[in-house]
């Protein structure tokens, strides 16, 4: 682990690379963990994506590359950032559902007061080398053929990790079942900073949903994807977007301190 960029008290932890539900298994275990810890020692730990106001929030940054018959085949030396076509319709697929993988990999209200500009959260749907305002970033310290991935960087720990990984597997899956290429679809590369970007240039690039009622729309009208193999049935994705709505109406109902400070006194 290590203080990355974040606030007080905010901690990066890393964990060994592993298969889908391996890794969702370390998730909860290391959330366990430290929560535990925290507790012995007379203190809270929290994986909140957004516990204080004006610093980085926690994010739940994924690492994803394909083995066949133990070779990569993520990695071509010849590809943009050595990636191979596969791994670019992978993106792609990543990409274009990304406003309904939201719904799985980023499901609090609260997980939408992180997605903002300014503060090492990615808003902007497209892909790069080694830019953290992209949803996509492909570390470019990754140079061997064996550690060739990328990172999908908008979820975060108030995530079930079974589901968002499964949904992030399944889009991709069908980036390259239909070939969607990232390139072609206008997703990028963007190897500059998207922020100092001029306003027109930033305008052509999509963003994220702002709002978790935002993502469970888009979840809605984009859910085939989801549903070969059965890995997530039709009655999972209608229960999870109710459950959802059902949470975020109760906290818009909630009046908000904020709300006390601006309108108090009027």
């Amino acid at each position: 682990h290590h203080t990355e960029v974040g606030g007080p008290g905010q901690l990066e932890i890393e964990v060994e690379f592993g298969g889908l539900c391996e890794m969702a298994d370390k998730t909860m275990l290391t959330k366990y963990l430290v929560k535990n810890l925290a507790f012995q020692e007379g203190k809270t730990a929290t994986f909140m994506p957004k516990p204080i106001n004006g610093e980085a929030g926690s994010g739940l940054h994924v690492h994803m590359h394909l083995f066949k018959n133990g070779e990569p085949i993520f990695y071509d030396k010849n590809g943009y950032s050595e990636l191979s076509p596969l791994a670019l319709y992978y993106i792609g697929g990543l990409l274009k559902h990304a406003p309904a993988l939201l719904a799985f990999t980023s499901p609090s209200t609260n997980s939408y007061k992180r997605l903002v500009p300014g503060y090492e959260a990615p808003v902007n749907i497209c892909f790069a080398t080694a830019n953290r305002s992209a949803i996509i970033r492909i570390p470019a310290y990754a140079k061997l053929p064996h550690q060739k991935r990328f990172e999908f960087r908008s979820g975060d720990a108030t995530a079930n990790p079974y589901l968002a990984y499964s949904a992030m597997l399944m889009a991709g899956l069908d980036g390259i079942m239909n070939k969607i290429d990232p390139i072609a679809a206008g997703y990028g590369p963007y190897d500059v900073n998207l922020y100092h970007l001029s306003q027109e240039e930033q305008a052509k690039i999509k963003s994220l949903p702002c709002s978790l009622d935002e993502a469970l729309d888009a979840l809605e009208k984009d859910y085939t994807f989801l549903l070969p193999g059965d890995v997530f049935p039709p009655a999972l994705i209608d229960t999870w977007i109710k459950n959802k709505r059902r949470e975020a109406s109760k906290v818009n109902r909630i009046p908000h301190p904020m709300e006390f400070e601006l309108y108090y006194d009027l």
